[in-house]
């Protein structure tokens, strides 16, 4: 279970129509979605007693949907500490049955997007970073645009040519004795998560990703790997688009990739601390003199809820990847991962 490191797979599916000039970056969703072009924002008063709806002055663009700055939200936020606002859009998602990806869920991606279209942004199109449902969109624009399932697509385009046998949205019957389990922080140490946990807003779910096919394809938490496939995307991008005569994407596209798109908006709680800012699905980090740990500037990086993590640092040619099941985790094992991995190198490229 992936989960959220499904997004950086959900952008790279989103370049390769993009550099086939299916449309621009600026595009407005609704040319694609017409569900999304016209929305509302959700507004707060002063003191976040009461929210009223305002017309949105700005259309969402594709842009905004891979830098995370679209106004689309997640519902699991607003157990977390997001705000009186961010609460309220919680409740909307979950009365009009919105959930984050990580629970057992039949709905569609296109279905997603037409709840989503009967609600409000918590922000202005591009006047924020808002960790959201912005790459289950992004799914369904595929889809849209390709002719095909956002499954499909990944598959035939992305999963076969680079050899990611174990990387599906589910995972089969004979595949899954292989399956981690999924562990949570007890005061007695880690026990094991069996069934669904359901907060007030956050749900997940140990089995969302096995059993039958379903039809819910989550371009933002929905796949399942391994380590071993995963890294084959990580290296394709270190490559600059390319792996084992597999050409995925040019060099020049993974580079607006992984170069910062948000200028100087905060990211949020979601990106680590010291980040210099975020890219088309990946967070940039900004070398010792930003973040005061080891590493270089222009490394990128993603997690998942599952408290697994990647990071490329091109300057160094150099891959991490660190796959566990728990959570809540915590950013510890992350951190000393990354010590060890770094100091490691005495020999500088």
């Amino acid at each position: 279970r992936i989960a959220s490191m499904t997004k950086p797979v959900t952008s790279v599916a989103v370049l390769m129509l993009y550099e086939e000039g299916h449309f621009k970056l600026n595009d407005p969703v609704g040319q694609f979605l017409p569900e999304l072009a016209s929305l509302d924002v959700l507004t707060a008063t002063a003191d976040d007693t009461s929210f009223t709806l305002t017309a949105s002055q700005q259309p969402m663009t594709i842009r905004h949907l891979l830098t995370h700055t679209s106004g689309i939200g997640y519902r699991f936020l607003g157990d977390l500490g997001g705000g009186a606002k961010l609460r309220r859009l919680a409740e909307l998602y979950g009365q009009a049955g919105i959930g984050d990806g990580l629970a057992e869920h039949d709905g569609t991606i296109e279905e997603l997007v037409t709840a989503l279209g009967t609600l409000p942004l918590l922000h202005e199109p591009g006047a924020a970073f808002s960790y959201g449902l912005s790459d289950d969109v992004l799914g369904r624009l595929v889809e849209v645009v390709s002719g095909v399932s956002f499954d499909e697509f990944l598959r035939n385009r992305l999963f076969e040519p680079l050899g990611m046998d174990d990387t599906s949205f589910y995972v089969p019957a004979s595949k899954a004795s292989r399956m981690a389990a999924v562990y949570t922080p007890t005061s007695s140490g880690l026990a094991e998560v069996e069934g669904t946990v359901e907060g007030a807003h956050l749900v997940y779910s140990s089995t969302y990703s096995t059993g039958e096919p379903r039809r819910n394809f989550s371009g933002g938490a929905g796949l399942s790997s391994t380590a071993q496939d995963y890294v084959r995307l990580l290296q394709m991008l270190l490559n600059g688009g390319e792996l084992d005569g597999a050409r995925i994407l040019s060099p020049m596209t993974v580079d607006l990739m992984t170069s910062n798109q948000i200028g100087t908006a905060p990211a949020g709680s979601i990106v680590q601390p010291g980040s210099a800012g975020f890219g088309l699905g990946v967070a940039i980090r900004g070398g010792p003199s930003v973040d005061g740990e080891l590493g270089s500037a222009g490394a990128y990086y993603w997690s998942g809820f599952f408290n697994t993590v990647f990071w490329i640092d091109p300057q160094e040619q150099l891959i991490g990847i660190l796959m566990t099941q728990v959570f809540p985790g915590t950013s510890d094992i992350q951190d000393k991962f990354r010590l060890m991995a770094y100091q490691a190198i005495i020999e500088r490229n």
